[in-house]
Formats: C-alpha cells, structure tokens, sequence
C-alpha cells in the first residue's frame, strides 16, 4: 500500500525533537516501522517477518529506501520511496508515509515526505504515486495538495464467512465437471504434475496481464515466482485452486494467509483464460475458497478489483461480499 496520512498546510515546521533517520535494517528498526504501519492500518496489519521476507526476496534491479522519524528518541512515522516490480520503469516509484495517530496533524508527514521526495530525485523521477482510502480524508487531502492526481479505483470487498449460505450452490461443481472442468489443489498437482510450477508460472503471467492496473504490468519470471510463491509463509497449496481441462490449467484463484490475524484470508488472483469464460469457473473457484476458508475457521475473506471490473465485482457480489471504502490510486508527474 502507498499513501500519506496527514494534512498540514504546505510548509508547516516540523515539531522541535523531530529526527528524520535511515532504516537500518535492525531487529529494533523492522520492529518499530511495522508497529506504526499497523497502528495507521490496522485492518491491515502485517509482521515483521512479512517484511523481511519481502526484502530478501525483492529483485536486485528494484529501487527502495526506507525512513523512521522519531520524536523526542520515539519512533512515530515511518515513510519510503520504492519501485514496483509487478509494473517496472526505471523512472517511476510509489511514496508512503504513515505517521501513528496521535502524532497526525503536527508537520511530521510532511517533513517525512519532503525528505523522500528530496532523496528519489537523484533518479529523475517521471512520476510518483501514492495510494489512499477514499473514507481517510486526511491522506486524500495531503495527496492532493501536494499535485497527486487520481488515476484508479479498487474497490475492497470482504465477506462474513460464517454468514455465507453455499445451498444455493448445490451441485455447481459437478454440472461443470459435466462440462469437461474439475477443479484441483496445488497440493494435488505439485504430487502428480512433474510441469505444474511451469504451468502455475504460465497461467499467473497470462491472467495478470488482464487485470486492470495503472501502469502497464512487468511480468514475473519463473524465478521470482518460484520464490515469490512457493517459498512465501502465507503461501497456502491447499489454498490454492487450479481449473482443469485435461491437463490444461485454465484458471486459478488462491488465498494467501496472514501471519498477523489467522482470522482472515486473502484473495490474491481469481482469473480464466479468455477462451474458458463465460462458463461459470471464477465461481466455482471462489466456491471453493470459501470453504476452505470455512474448514480453516477463517471469519473473513478479504479482496480488491479494479471498480470497472464488472465481471468480478458481479461474482463477489452475488456470493455475499461487500463493498469497503475504495482504494484511491494517485499519481504525479514530475517536472
């Protein structure tokens, strides 16, 4: 997530005992930052080994730095500036702020973000982007003060799993079987498919390329996505479903756990190949999320599209998710 959290007038000073200082990447560091980004989201929250997973596994050619600001020697803000890998260009990147709450409204985003723009110059920057909840007023308002323009909207949508009702949905499964379709694991597959990582690899690439994005998507290597994946802690095999003709994977959707709440999941990719839509597989696919969610004693699925996407907004809705304050995509040109 990208987005900055405080409105001041441009220009505010800064509070006296403010210290703007380097990530070190300390025990005591990963700490601190992942402390205030959970108390700023705490819908959200993340570990300190989510982070350092995402750091070891982070392509070289990837740009990021990272900031604590501390307030009379306590860390209350942690900012960066990054490059995205899933939609690389050596002269974009995404800033991110997050100031803990009751030190919001002092000058200490500000003078965090004036110190990221400062340091990401040196790669003469095009564009930066930021990311915002439309219901947080304060970040909307920073963003935009500052020349942020808004470019996408994703809607977050969650389902009470306890409340869903799968009757309804009686014997879906095997009318698709009829149809020549079955559904598997990536348990299943990695024991009996010698070519199922080649294949997930594959499928992901050309699934991704479809999803709505405010820049044009990089694809992953095989490489990354080995690691990204496979070696991932919240990566979940039994959680991970794969549409089947014959032995053609034709469509996924898998869940991802969380580390800091085993009460919810999350959505990471529901997709069919273009010539298999139309033909009742996402469902079938979200189906089976929802009951391994269930079996797992999971309250709460968590997910994000794109607003325009009709197609998978129409299936989330119809399964009983609903609709949170929309994700707010920003971005600036830089002169």
């Amino acid at each position: 997530m990208s987005t900055a959290r405080e409105q001041i007038p441009l220009g505010c000073p800064a509070p006296n005992g403010l210290t703007i200082r380097p990530f070190t990447a300390s025990d005591a560091d990963y700490s601190d930052a992942v402390r205030v980004v959970n108390a700023v989201f705490p819908e959200y929250r993340d570990t300190v080994g989510d982070w350092r997973f995402e750091d070891a596994n982070r392509a070289a050619y990837i740009q990021r730095r990272r900031w604590l600001a501390d307030l009379d020697g306590v860390t209350v803000a942690y900012g960066n500036y990054s490059q995205f890998e899933g939609m690389y260009h050596p002269r974009k990147f995404g800033v991110f702020v997050a100031v803990l709450p009751a030190h919001q409204g002092q000058g200490i985003a500000a003078a965090l973000y004036d110190e990221i723009v400062s340091a990401v110059r040196r790669f003469n920057p095009i564009s930066l982007r930021a990311r915002a909840r439309d219901d947080m007023s304060r970040s909307m308002r920073f963003l935009q003060n500052r020349g942020y323009q808004e470019d996408m909207r994703e809607w977050e949508s969650r389902l009470d799993v306890d409340a869903f009702d799968p009757a309804p949905y009686a014997g879906y499964e095997a009318a698709l079987r009829a149809d020549g379709i079955r559904i598997a694991t990536v348990t299943e597959l990695l024991d009996k498919d010698p070519d199922c990582r080649e294949k997930l690899w594959a499928l992901d690439v050309e699934l991704t390329n479809d999803v709505p994005s405010p820049e044009p998507h990089t694809p992953i290597t095989r490489e990354a996505y080995d690691s990204w994946v496979f070696a991932n802690p919240n990566f979940l095999p039994d959680g991970y479903f794969v549409a089947l003709d014959g032995s053609d994977y034709v469509g996924c959707s898998f869940l991802w756990n969380s580390q800091a709440d085993p009460t919810e999941l999350y959505i990471g990719l529901t997709g069919v190949r273009r010539a298999y839509r139309r033909r009742g597989i996402a469902l079938a696919l979200k189906l089976h999320d929802i009951a391994f969610a269930r079996q797992r004693g999971v309250k709460l699925i968590k997910t994000w599209n794109e607003q325009n996407n009709r197609g998978m907004l129409s299936i989330n809705e119809a399964l009983g998710f609903m609709k949170q304050p929309p994700w707010v995509n920003f971005v600036k040109k830089c002169d």
